[in-house]
């Protein structure tokens, strides 16, 4: 699998997420087409983690994750970018739900 550097850097409160990509084949073997699953995925890997969140005049929320890090998210938070024919998805530090171990 080869990883291209993005050259995008979250602004402060924000995740850069790479979305799991959704279920398009069956345990069984198989194959379904994009429309038959309108559910989108609640995962993704962290490529990029901006500042911490500023609250207050000196009040900060450091971000819940790492880069590199599995996380699972809000199902309709965030915004999506595509960047070279690629999905990609910004979200706010609330909108992270869990970290997997």
């Amino acid at each position: 699998m080869v990883v291209r550097k993005l050259n995008l850097k979250p602004t402060p409160g924000n995740i850069l997420l790479e979305p799991e990509e959704a279920m398009k084949k069956t345990a069984s073997g198989i194959v379904l087409p994009e429309t038959a699953n309108p559910e989108k995925p609640q995962r993704g890997k962290v490529l990029a983690v901006g500042g911490p969140e500023i609250i207050d005049d000196d009040v900060t929320k450091p971000s819940p994750c790492r880069i590199g890090d599995t996380v699972y998210y809000k199902k309709w938070g965030g915004n999506e970018l595509k960047i070279d024919g690629k999905e990609y998805l910004l979200v706010k530090f609330d909108d992270i739900l869990a970290i997997e171990e």
